[in-house]
């Protein structure tokens, strides 16, 4: 399986002051460490199953992808800002250190905070709700490990972020 390494969050979360919500993963793998962007990995379903719920073309790169969601008033960070990890595996990662949540909140009026699977959720009980003060809602992983859910199945559940966007996202129902 490899061995574990200390890693560290090398790239930015995407907010602006008009970022409703907020969507966070658990910590990067390793596509995306290389690619400097959220969701590298080509078999993540991340943002066709975005752009599926909001009825938007599918951004083509990571300048796009940032565009995309400020555009739509989403905020996109991870949970962990550096942990020990064995190449991309959720189920490895220990000697967490949470990302500061509160530079996001501090600008952004979030609303709702999602989180994708149940590895960011488990570590945003653990380690971020008690600074935001906001409960998380679970959803389903976009990973490629997450063979239980097709990618139309994800849509259907991930549909529940389009609420808190507001009046202009309505006809994404």
């Amino acid at each position: 399986m490899g061995d574990y390494q200390h890693v560290s969050h090398t790239f930015e979360p995407v907010f602006d002051k008009n970022s409703k919500i907020l969507i966070l993963g658990s910590f990067p793998s390793v596509k995306s460490r290389e690619q400097e962007f959220y969701y590298g990995h080509p078999m993540n379903r991340f943002w066709r199953m975005l752009s599926s719920v909001l009825k938007k073309e599918i951004p083509s790169d990571s300048l796009r992808k940032r565009e995309f969601l400020l555009e739509n008033h989403i905020a996109l960070w991870d949970v962990i800002d550096s942990c020990d990890i064995i190449g991309s595996s959720d189920s490895s990662i220990k000697n967490v250190v949470p990302t500061d949540l509160s530079r996001i909140l501090a600008i952004s009026p979030i609303s709702h905070i999602y989180v994708n699977g149940k590895t960011a959720k488990k570590l945003y009980d653990r380690y971020s709700e008690s600074v935001t003060g906001l409960k998380a809602i679970c959803l389903p992983s976009t990973s490629p490990a997450n063979a239980m859910f097709s990618l139309e199945k994800l849509i259907e559940e991930w549909k529940v972020i389009i609420e808190p966007l507001g009046d202009n996202y309505r006809d994404c129902f």
